[in-house]
């Protein structure tokens, strides 16, 4: 089982502290990373955390799913690895 949590929902306002913060509760957490926009560097919405255990993992995604922060409500579960890009996008010939 994978120790990295994907943290969906996240107001724009929380920050990489604030993300580390709510899942400390939970355990040792390695790093917390909320996502930038490249150009506006702004909030995407989401990020990720790691976590030191796997039952960490599993206490923080029992105990954060569906808590409301900043009057959203996050997603929390496992990290999967991204989807291998298949080079086609939907453009048309």
């Amino acid at each position: 089982m994978s120790n990295k949590i994907y943290v969906g929902n996240l107001p724009y306002s929380i920050d990489d502290d604030a993300l580390r913060h709510n899942f400390a509760q939970y355990g040792n957490v390695s790093s917390a990373k909320v996502m930038m926009d490249r150009d506006s560097g702004r909030s995407k919405g989401f990020g990720f955390v790691e976590m030191t255990s796997a039952e960490e993992v599993q206490a923080a995604i029992t105990g954060l799913n569906g808590m409301s922060v900043g009057g959203r409500s996050i997603v929390v579960n496992i990290s999967r690895p991204k989807e291998p890009s298949t080079g086609y996008g939907g453009q048309r010939y």
